[in-house]
Parts: structure tokens; C-alpha cells; sequence
């Protein structure tokens, strides 16, 4: 069997030549748009990368500043039992005893001593949470007890049984007080 043999025309040589020089310029046109396609890819991926590291920058920033403002809640939690105690003591001396000459340097320090502890937390951003005469605040307040009251409207706090603190805007402990409520 004979294949059939296609003879080539002068109009299909000319077809050839044309398309044989084109091509190099259509490669070099796919050429150069897949390389500007690339080159946008890698500028988005920068821009990417560049804004991801804004954010662990930024986000590196916060937890540099929350630690330094924050880091000492441990021990200021700690030194509020600190506090409560010397409170106590000082609540605990009978104003005869107060006067007396034997215990007043003792007295004495410990005031003294409860001062020093106030003035550091002042430095520290920690400060006692008011509480008494005002109303309930679940986010500040901790309620004990109800306390049927007639002078006060129910809800609002009426007895302190441990002062609550913050530590700059973040609460250390919270107050724990009795709240008024209708006499039965």
C-alpha cells in the first residue's frame, strides 16, 4: 500500500516561512506575559509579607507593653493578703491601747507600714475599687450576701467585707460586698 505523499505547493512553503517567523514572536510575547504574571504573583506575595510582619510587629509591641504593665499581677495579688492583714491589725487595736505608751511605736509602725504598701501600689497603677453607696457591678463587685434595707435601693452595695483592686484597667480582685435588697 502507498501512503499518500502530500506535495507541498509554493503557497504552503510561503505559509511556513511566515509562521516560522512569527513564532519567536509569539514565544517571546508568552514569554514576557508569563514573566510580567509572575512579577505581579511576587509583588503580591511581598506586599503579603510585608503587612504579616507589620502585624507580629505590632502584635510583639502589645505583648512587650501588656508585660511590662501587667507582669507584677502575681505578686500584687500576693500583696493585697499583705494589705487585708495590716488593715486587720490596725482595726484590731483598741483606741486605749492606741494611746497607750507601750504600743505606740508599734502603732506607729504599723501605720507606717500600710502607708509605704499604699504608696507602692500608687506607683504600680494598683487602686482600691469604690464600692459602698454604689450600685452593683458584676464586672467589680462580688456578691456575698443580700441585706434587706429600707434606706437603700435594691441592688446597691451597702457593706464592704473585702475592699477589690485594679491594676491599671484590668481588675486584680474584685470587692466582696453585701447588696441591698426590699425588707420582707
Amino acid at each position: 500500500m502507498i501512503e499518500d505523499e502530500k506535495i507541498d505547493t509554493p503557497a504552503d512553503e510561503a505559509l511556513r516561512e511566515d509562521t516560522a517567523e512569527a513564532a519567536p514572536e509569539v514565544a517571546e510575547h508568552d514569554r514576557t506575559a508569563r514573566l510580567e504574571e509572575e512579577l505581579a504573583e511576587a509583588r503580591q506575595d511581598v506586599l503579603y509579607a510585608h503587612a504579616e510582619l507589620q502585624n507580629v510587629r505590632r502584635r510583639a509591641e502589645k505583648e512587650a507593653a501588656d508585660a511590662r504593665a501587667y507582669g507584677v499581677t502575681g505578686f500584687a495579688r500576693d500583696m493585697l493578703s499583705v494589705k487585708d492583714n495590716l488593715e486587720r491589725a490596725l482595726a484590731a487595736i483598741p483606741d486605749t491601747m492606741k494611746g497607750h505608751e507601750g504600743f505606740q511605736g508599734l502603732v506607729a509602725g504599723i501605720e507606717a507600714t500600710a502607708r509605704e504598701l499604699d504608696a507602692a501600689f500608687a506607683r504600680n497603677g494598683i487602686v482600691r475599687i469604690a464600692a459602698m453607696g454604689l450600685p452593683l457591678d458584676p464586672n467589680r463587685h462580688q456578691a456575698m450576701l443580700e441585706v434587706p434595707s429600707a434606706d437603700a435601693e435594691p441592688g446597691t452595695i451597702v457593706q464592704e467585707m473585702q475592699p477589690g483592686y485594679t491594676i491599671k484597667d484590668r481588675l486584680l480582685r474584685p470587692a466582696l460586698v453585701g447588696v441591698a435588697k426590699k425588707p420582707d
